[in-house]
C-alpha cells in the first residue's frame, strides 16, 4: 500500500453543511435526504463544529413514532444546534496523508473530519466509512 496518499484523494468534496443559526429540523432533513451520518457546521467560513445523527439521537424522545413528525419537530425547536453540536472539532488539511487521518481517528472519538484548505476554508469531509472503503481497495482481488 502507498503510504504517501492525500486526504484530498478520498475525501468528499461535495460538502453538505449547516450555518450555526440553521435549526435542528433543517439539520435532519439533510440528514434523511442525503442518507449521511455527519455534517459539518460553520460561521461564514470557518468551522465552528461537527452534528452527526447520533448527536440528534440524544435528544429525541425514546418514544417518539417516527410519523408523528410535530412531536419531533418540538423537541428539536427546545435547543440550537449549536448546544447539540460537538465543538472543537478537529481538522486535517487536504494535503495532509491518509495515515494522518487514521491516526486521528484510531487515536479521538471522531467519526468524521472536516477537510480544509491553507485559509481554513471547508473542503471536503473525511469519514471512517471513506476511510475504511479506501483501505478495502488498497486489497487485489
Amino acid at each position: 500500500m502507498k503510504e504517501r496518499i492525500l486526504i484530498s484523494a478520498i475525501m468528499t468534496s461535495n460538502v453538505i453543511k449547516l450555518n450555526i443559526n440553521d435549526s435542528l429540523t433543517k439539520a435532519e432533513k439533510l440528514f434523511k435526504e442525503n442518507k449521511i451520518r455527519h455534517i459539518p457546521v460553520v460561521s461564514g467560513n470557518s468551522i465552528v463544529g461537527m452534528l452527526s445523527y447520533t448527536d440528534m439521537l440524544k435528544i429525541a424522545i425514546p418514544d417518539v413514532d417516527d410519523n408523528d413528525e410535530c412531536v419531533v419537530s418540538t423537541v428539536y425547536n427546545m435547543f440550537t444546534l449549536e448546544q447539540v453540536m460537538t465543538k472543537n472539532v478537529e481538522t486535517l488539511y487536504f494535503y495532509d496523508y491518509v495515515k494522518t487521518a487514521a491516526k486521528v481517528f484510531s487515536e479521538s472519538e471522531f467519526r468524521a473530519l472536516p477537510i480544509v484548505d491553507e485559509d481554513k476554508n471547508l473542503v471536503g469531509i473525511l469519514s471512517t466509512t471513506d476511510l475504511i472503503k479506501f483501505l478495502l481497495s488498497q486489497f487485489n482481488g
